[in-house]
């Protein structure tokens, strides 16, 4: 043979993840490309003096994993040395939080912004106890009277101050929140330290902004964790003018200029996928459309690093009441869109419009919407876009789609869209739901059986820093549907299959990314992007798939982690 393969496996199960799911036992890769796959004697003939032949032992050889929703400079940004752990189990009470903060104060010059990251209610002792016991800057004040605190939810869409940053930002009882946000007040009308969607970029405008070498070293950490876990695709979702205010600038347009340098130098380890994000989490049509016009982008290797389309914020999140649903929550409110408008009807003008211009323009969009009223109105929006200007083969997707309906995944499916859905966040917030939308809602939401039954191409992803980047958890959810605090089931009857589970996470986020021909499964011919499994993923209880060790990672034929060589 005129050219030898530099990697063969043997003795493993390479599950395909083709069209029929096919199970192999060997592969072999060449110059960055698979090559063969088969049995033994399929790849015997690749072998060469310069080939590493690695002989699995019964383990799992898997496409590269794409985590489809994964925020990477902002995942590397949420946790030390540039931000304090909040998450759970660092701690898992409102007295921990404070706790953490007294330490940094201590270790802070005068004066300086303490910053953390994860918070979340549901995990929080105080209040899981008393749910109508929320984060006040009085639960900083205590610790922390001269450094301003900023303390960012697990969500995203909350944030929580002590009374020093309310005074240096400026806010007061007399503050009116920017549209599409809401600073919480006190039954005295005082702000609690509770600033929630669009009102967070009242803090982020008065933060100093990441410098490029932080939003460098939190990339370069984000790389090394995905590596380590066997993701070699994700997609930045959201990078550009719409972001300069959101976590310090973290999906702004610097951090593009960051992945480009990255991309120059040869450390990209992960192939990366970006939507732009033209405006933030509340826009209206013309503010939108008139920052669309001056986005522009290419990258000088697409199978690298690939700008994809736009993102829009459409409504917010379920524990904050601001996901739009057709139905009240619990305690009464129903949430609405978040773009400019001061009715409804005017709000779904402005979003039909901004999906218009964006569709017209030649984008990809993928759309942040949770509420299933909300969810109804964007797949309206995408198929009245496609009626008025068909495109081929456009590829809009929601983003999260908690709530999907029958009616918007018929509406999907019949125009070849997509949704992007979350299974760890379903397993982190499962119970918590129920305190706001009630058990049967609760239950349903991330409908993965009925949307993959109703024709929906469907994708997962973590939304890190929402989650954890890990894969291995979401495939388990996916299959059991249990939760995170108690382990209880949440809507059995949307369970999927291993098979199912495992393509949301190769060939169903590889088409996403417009991908699927060239990667996403192992077939001779596509890129090389590999992830090994210690042990055989599919006979393993799915309650035991989040403890099996990821061994190897290779991305366009190079290893990128190896622990069968430690």
């Amino acid at each position: 043979m005129d050219t030898y393969a530099d990697l063969v496996f043997l003795g493993g199960r390479v599950v395909t993840v083709d069209a029929r799911f096919t199970v192999a036992s060997a592969l072999a890769v060449t110059g960055g490309i698979i090559s063969a796959v088969g049995r033994r004697e399929d790849v015997a003939p690749f072998v060469g003096p310069g080939t590493r032949v690695i002989d699995l032992r019964g383990a799992t050889l898997l496409p590269g994993i794409n985590d489809s929703h994964l925020h990477g400079c902002a995942f590397g940004m949420a946790g030390p040395p540039l931000s304090l752990d909040l998450g759970h189990p660092a701690v898992s009470s409102l007295a921990d939080v404070a706790a953490a903060v007294r330490q940094a104060v201590g270790r802070a010059p005068d004066g300086q912004w303490i910053t953390g990251h994860g918070w979340d209610t549901g995990y929080l002792a105080e209040c899981v106890t008393d749910p109508s016991r929320q984060p006040s800057r009085h639960d900083l004040d205590t610790v922390s009277r001269d450094h301003p605190v900023v303390l960012y939810s697990f969500s995203g869409h909350a944030t929580w101050v002590n009374s020093k940053a309310l005074e240096l930002i400026g806010i007061d009882r007399s503050t009116v929140a920017p549209p599409g946000g809401a600073i919480v007040t006190d039954d005295a009308g005082e702000p609690t330290g509770l600033l929630h969607e669009a009102a967070q970029a009242l803090v982020q405008n008065a933060l100093p902004p990441l410098s490029r070498q932080e939003r460098t070293d939190a990339i370069r950490s984000t790389l090394a964790t995905l590596a380590r876990l066997g993701v070699t695709s994700y997609t930045e979702p959201g990078l550009g003018p719409g972001g300069d205010g959101i976590m310090r600038g973290a999906l702004g347009r610097q951090t593009l200029d960051v992945y480009h340098q990255l991309l120059a130098d040869g450390e990209l380890t992960a192939r990366v996928g970006v939507l732009l994000l033209p405006t933030g989490m509340t826009s209206t049509a013309e503010e939108f459309a008139r920052t669309l016009t001056a986005l522009g982008g290419t990258a000088a290797d697409p199978r690298r690093l690939a700008i994809h389309g736009v993102k829009i914020f459409a409504d917010g999140i379920v524990p904050n009441k601001t996901a739009w649903m057709h139905e009240p929550y619990v305690g009464g409110g129903s949430g609405s869109l978040c773009v400019g408008g001061g009715t409804h009807a005017e709000r779904i003008t402005e979003i039909d419009a901004m999906i218009r211009h964006a569709h017209i323009a030649g984008h990809q969009l993928g759309v942040h919407v949770t509420g299933d009223r909300a969810i109804d109105t964007v797949a309206d929006a995408f198929a009245a876009a496609m009626a008025e200007h068909p495109r081929p083969d456009a590829r809009h997707y929601l983003i999260h789609g908690d709530f999907l309906t029958p009616h918007s995944m018929k509406v999907l499916a019949a125009h070849g869209f997509g949704v992007n859905m979350n299974p760890t966040i379903k397993w982190t917030v499962a119970d918590m739901e129920e305190d706001f939308v009630g058990s049967g809602r609760a239950a349903y939401a991330w409908p993965y059986r009925d949307a993959i039954d109703a024709g929906v191409r469907v994708a997962s992803g973590s939304d890190a820093p929402v989650t954890h980047p890990d894969w291995r958890q979401g495939i388990a959810t996916m299959m059991l549907r249990e939760s995170k605090a108690t382990g209880r089931v949440s809507g059995p009857e949307q369970r999927i299959g291993l098979a199912e589970a495992v393509r949301t996470y190769t060939i169903d986020a590889a088409w996403q990314d417009f991908a699927d021909d060239w990667k996403g499964s192992l077939e001779p011919g596509k890129v090389a992007d590999l992830c090994v499994l210690d042990g055989d993923l599919l006979t393993t209880d799915p309650h035991d798939i989040p403890e099996m060790p990821v061994v190897l990672t290779v991305m366009d034929g190079q290893v990128v982690h190896d622990a069968l060589r430690d």
